[in-house]
């Protein structure tokens, strides 16, 4: 991720160094923050093309702080937590978070999903202006509702479409069941992963290369479904 700015918002100096190595690792550049407060007014300043959060700051609650941050534009939002309750991860994702990352974490995993929101970012700039989406040999055209494997065209039911779209339209971000359920079939109420299971098997048939070993939609387990561009 070449010449991406990112802002570390993390009271642990540990970690915060374990972050900024990563980030520079891949030719990125870092601003660091330990409260809150100091976080809040470097994202104002700096407009970074994507934040790293951690939940547990010493002057604000985390997910109040990702709330904020949101309001302030649509950069992306990694958090870092040590709440691995798959309640809490869809909760922070409700409240703006992209996507987090559970301590202790690998560093080979954090530059993984770093680039993946660094190419999030950058692909949705390009679709907002038109562009189709390209992704392992697949090609999303959101004006001509149209999907394509290899340049051979693939029929989607209406449900289906739906359900592609608001999972491309978040490329790298996971979203989770009950946002999946509200945004497909306009309910907030219902068994949404018993819903989900059926209709992401029937598209990962249609649209992966090889549907048991997904690449486009994976599975966040216990929490929802992610949109995948993999690396070239």
């Amino acid at each position: 991720m070449p010449s991406a700015r990112v802002l570390v918002i993390e009271d642990d100096t540990a970690i915060r160094s374990v972050v900024r190595a990563a980030v520079e690792a891949d030719g990125g550049r870092v601003f660091e923050a330990a409260t809150a407060a100091a976080g809040l007014q470097l994202a104002a300043a700096e407009r970074p093309d994507l934040i790293v959060l951690d939940l547990g700051l010493p002057d604000a609650d985390g997910r109040d702080v990702c709330k904020r941050l949101r309001a302030q534009g649509p950069v992306p939002i990694l958090v870092l937590s040590a709440r691995q309750q798959d309640t809490e991860k869809a909760t922070l994702l409700d409240s703006g978070a992209d996507d987090y990352l559970t301590k202790p974490f690998s560093t080979l995993e954090l530059r993984a999903r770093l680039r993946a929101q660094v190419r999030r970012a950058r692909m949705l700039r390009v679709t907002e202006q038109g562009a189709p989406l390209r992704a392992a040999g697949l090609t999303v055209d959101f004006e001509l509702r149209s999907v394509r494997r290899n340049d051979q065209e693939i029929h989607l039911t209406p449900t289906e479409w739906t359900l592609l779209q608001a999972l491309a339209r978040d490329v790298g971000r996971t979203v989770t069941h009950d946002q999946l359920f509200a945004r497909v079939w306009g309910r907030e109420y219902g068994d949404a992963q018993k819903y989900l299971r059926v209709y992401i098997a029937q598209l990962r048939r249609k649209i992966e290369g090889d549907p048991l070993r997904p690449v486009l939609i994976v599975t966040e387990p216990g929490v929802g479904y992610r949109f995948c561009a993999p690396e070239p």
